[in-house]
């Protein structure tokens, strides 16, 4: 951040009882920072992250803020890209573009290609209509007042920064996308490791959700749009999807059993409709991975991202079983009623060289 393009930051690190001598090492590296105002290091007993925000916006007198995860490094120039939008009055939020940073296996590599294809494509659609759902924690900027006005981060929630987008919406405030503010963050670099994340991220949309239900009647957009949207693309079809996978495999082993043991009752014409349509939803996929593609900034950073779409569909199938038994755990567990916490993940604190030259941050 201290990298930044836009000069008049005041920086602030939290440290919620970390174990790692956050408060320490920051106040020992930034020590001229530090004295000179530019940098704030604050500590307290860990509560949870929205609890850690909260404590920082009690100290914040600026109209905008840019809340980043600690596992995040963003772009000189991602600042400046996000706060003049606050000029508009009506903007409550603008969500920046998070990459996947530390490309450094395969998991990573489909993570990145989620993140463009599903997370920031919908952004974009949502973008025109004012009702982006979810602010990233890797990067988003925030009308302080706004925040304030809502009581802070929500604590009673585990995906404390969708709540709270979904609250400014129902209050008419506007949330966007900029998709020029980059920030790259650490994702979690093994499957074990990307189902706790999308746990937490499914329970907790999920209650935000549930939170805001009269939100279908009180705002046509998100009523209409947004909160159909997180059902129906985020809940129902990836809890079918493997069903469906399941069912194509068996019309292909029925077909060639009856071909070998019943070629009477083997129906070649229905065989082929069923590979047309699969391959065909196959080819559908592809297009509108590509147009996601296609709609990415020309950035340094987007540099070889096209070799990722040939790992589609292989990571869609992947991804659907992974999701599914996220998903039928985030439900199970919303039907048992039991409490859910922070789930603390390991990170490793390495980006891809690309990554570095683009921040101006270093290993």
């Amino acid at each position: 951040m201290l990298n930044s393009d836009y000069k008049n930051l005041h920086v602030i690190v939290i440290d919620d009882g970390s174990r790692d001598r956050t408060a320490q090492v920051a106040a020992a590296a930034y020590a001229q920072e530090i004295a000179a105002g530019r940098l704030q290091v604050l500590t307290k007993p860990n509560e949870g992250k929205a609890s850690a925000l909260n404590y920082a916006l009690e100290r914040i007198h600026e109209e905008v803020f840019v809340g980043i995860d600690a596992d995040t490094v963003i772009a000189s120039d991602a600042i400046s890209k996000l706060i003049p939008h606050f000029a508009d009055p009506r903007i409550g939020a603008i969500a920046g573009n998070a990459k996947v940073g530390n490309r450094v296996n395969l998991w990573t590599s489909w993570q990145a290609l989620e993140y463009i294809t599903s997370q920031n494509f919908e952004r974009r659609a949502f973008d025109l209509l004012h009702v982006v759902t979810v602010v990233p924690g890797a990067i988003g900027a925030w009308r302080t007042s706004a925040v304030k006005a809502a009581g802070g981060y929500p604590l009673n929630t585990v995906a404390e920064d969708a709540d709270l987008t979904m609250h400014l919406l129902e209050q008419g405030l506007r949330v966007d996308y900029e998709d020029r503010a980059l920030a790259f963050t650490e994702a979690p670099v093994d499957v074990r490791g990307l189902m706790r994340q999308r746990f937490r991220w499914s329970f907790g949309i999920l209650q935000a959700v549930w939170k805001h239900r009269l939100a279908f009647v009180r705002n046509k957009a998100m009523g209409l749009f947004a909160l159909p949207n997180i059902l129906i693309f985020q809940m129902l079809l990836p809890l079918v999807s493997p069903f469906i996978d399941l069912m194509f495999l068996w019309g292909v082993v029925n077909y060639f059993i009856d071909r070998h043991y019943h070629p009477e009752a083997a129906s070649a014409a229905s065989f082929e409709k069923l590979v047309v349509y699969f391959l065909g939803f196959l080819v559908i996929d592809f297009i509108t991975s590509s147009a996601a593609f296609s709609l990415e900034r020309h950035h340094p950073a987007n540099k070889g991202d096209g070799w990722l779409l040939f790992h589609i569909w292989l990571q869609r199938f992947a991804y659907r079983q992974v999701f599914s038994i996220v998903l039928f755990k985030t439900l199970k567990r919303a039907i048992d009623g039991k409490p859910f916490n922070w789930d603390k993940l390991e990170r490793t604190a390495k980006m891809s060289k690309r990554t570095d030259a683009l921040t101006g941050s270093s290993q």
